[in-house]
């Protein structure tokens, strides 16, 4: 099935989880305690020692040994101590960059270009996106793509109208000041149901995943469009998902339509998978549609590959899975994007620059360390051929799931398959999903919850047939407890 094996870069990755102590354990226990003096660590899953963990597998501050297939929220890609950035971190060059960090939009390093160009830029999106931008995190990401999109738009609309002077009037100037018209124009970002995008205040009104990341804080007052609500499996449901899928577009047609007299929508912001708001699938027919719509609207697209870039579905991006055509399709205008790639930012095409300098800026813009990190990752991924690894050993995981979940009621929805190993399936109750997760620590597996009911698999790209095996015969016995 598949030729790569982590225990061969991985010499001291564990064979098998081992649990010696019932979570939270003395040692985490009393780290956790200390921590809450200091920190609010209500949030705390575990305390990792992450000098022991090795590969596939997280070691805790009591010993136990988990078999990580939810990877740090999705964001490590090439395993714990991976041995190529272990040797990075070991050179003059890493160490000279984070130990003088600098402030890349006015004093970058001068190999800062070369970092790029053989790092991120290598696996730009298609599409013209020849530009990154880089950022601090996935929500600082997708918050700059929202005031880049801005930028654009009103850019456009000052070139096409040949009455007014080029560059800002004194009204916009001085009005901006007072977050009044017309200096702060009245625009939106379209978001949809479910969706996640961050928590920073313009990615925060965008996201539409869970109360409890939005209560009491003021919000944007931004649109947001139902989201396909789809049947499982997708196949047997084809009619019905295109009917949900087309009441979908047409409300989006009709929300912008709507709201071009309120707050015009600048851009149309989606996730190619819906993650924390459930693992939501759309077909590749929705997502073209859906680019064109927002184009016939003057919107610009934003894909959001924060959680599903850099290989998790076997390609290298999600929305390649979409089948975008050059010359026949239309494609993204920006792709933001953080987590396995251990830096942020997004990309976009050179006519989406600002038209001045200093307007989507602040004083890191990332850090030389991330790129240099992601280069890395980018180079290992490329030499072990890890997106080919990952779509193939998806497949089988997918085939052995639904076979297993064939033998339990308490389990419906297999989804993903030909999307790599970012799998999920419901359980019929939030209390079932919350047991099943908890039976699954107990068994030495860390996995991971999403949406109401929802269970994610975000193993790393170097997740094997041996951790297939060991995954697929805990949750056997976390499923029998149920």
């Amino acid at each position: 099935m598949t030729t790569f094996n982590a225990q061969t870069l991985f010499p001291n990755q564990p064979t098998a989880p081992s649990v010696k102590v019932a979570h939270p354990g003395p040692e985490a226990s009393k780290m956790i305690k200390d921590a809450s003096t200091i920190i609010d660590s209500r949030t705390y899953a575990l305390v990792g020692d992450y000098d022991k963990s090795e590969g596939n597998y997280l070691v805790d501050a009591d010993g136990n040994v988990l078999l990580d297939v939810f990877a740090q929220i999705a964001s490590i890609a090439v395993g714990y101590n991976n041995p190529a950035l272990l040797e990075l971190a070991s050179t003059r060059e890493f160490q000279v960059a984070v130990t003088n960090r600098p402030a890349l939009g006015s004093f970058p390093p001068k190999q800062w270009y070369e970092w790029l160009k053989t790092g991120l830029m290598t696996v730009q999106p298609r599409g013209g996106l020849d530009q990154v931008v880089t950022t601090l995190c996935g929500s600082s990401a997708n918050e700059n793509a929202f005031k880049a999109s801005f930028m654009a738009y009103r850019a456009r609309e000052r070139a096409l109208d040949s009455s007014k002077p080029a560059g800002f009037t004194s009204e916009e100037v001085d009005s901006c000041m007072q977050n009044q018209l017309p200096g702060s124009p009245a625009l939106s970002i379209l978001s949809f149901t479910s969706a996640f995008h961050g928590r920073l205040f313009g990615s925060l009104s965008a996201t539409r995943s869970k109360a409890i990341h939005k209560l009491d804080i003021p919000a944007f007052d931004w649109p947001a469009a139902p989201f396909p609500e789809l049947k499982y499996p997708l196949e047997k449901y084809e009619k019905e998902n295109k009917i949900e899928e087309e009441r979908c577009l047409s409300e989006v047609d009709r929300i912008m339509g709507e709201w071009k007299v309120k707050s015009p929508v600048a851009a149309v912001i989606i996730e190619p998978i819906l993650s924390e708001g459930g693992d939501k699938h759309a077909s590749p027919a929705f997502f073209k549609s859906l680019i064109a719509l927002t184009h016939k609207h003057s919107a610009f697209f934003i894909v959001d590959e924060v959680q599903t870039g850099f290989g998790a579905t076997g390609q290298f991006w999600a929305h390649d899975n979409w089948g975008l055509v050059e010359g026949q399709d239309e494609f993204p205008d920006f792709v933001s994007f953080s987590k396995k790639a251990q830096a942020s930012g997004f990309y976009h095409r050179k006519e989406t620059t600002p038209t001045e300098g200093y307007r989507n800026y602040n004083t890191w813009m990332g850090s030389p360390t991330s790129a240099l990190q992601a280069r890395t990752i980018i180079n290992f991924i490329n030499q072990h051929s890890l997106l080919s690894h990952t779509s193939s050993v998806g497949s089988a995981l997918f085939d052995s799931l639904q076979t297993l979940f064939s033998s339990f009621k308490v389990v419906e929805n297999l989804r993903g398959k030909g999307r790599g190993t970012f799998l999920a399936f419901d359980f019929k109750t939030p209390a079932f999903r919350d047991a099943f997760v908890k039976g699954m620590r107990a068994r030495g597996v860390l996995i991971g919850g999403c949406g109401e009911r929802t269970v994610r698999l975000r193993p790393m790209l170097i997740f094997g047939e041996n951790e297939k095996e060991i995954l697929l015969k805990a949750m056997e016995g976390a499923l029998e407890d149920l």
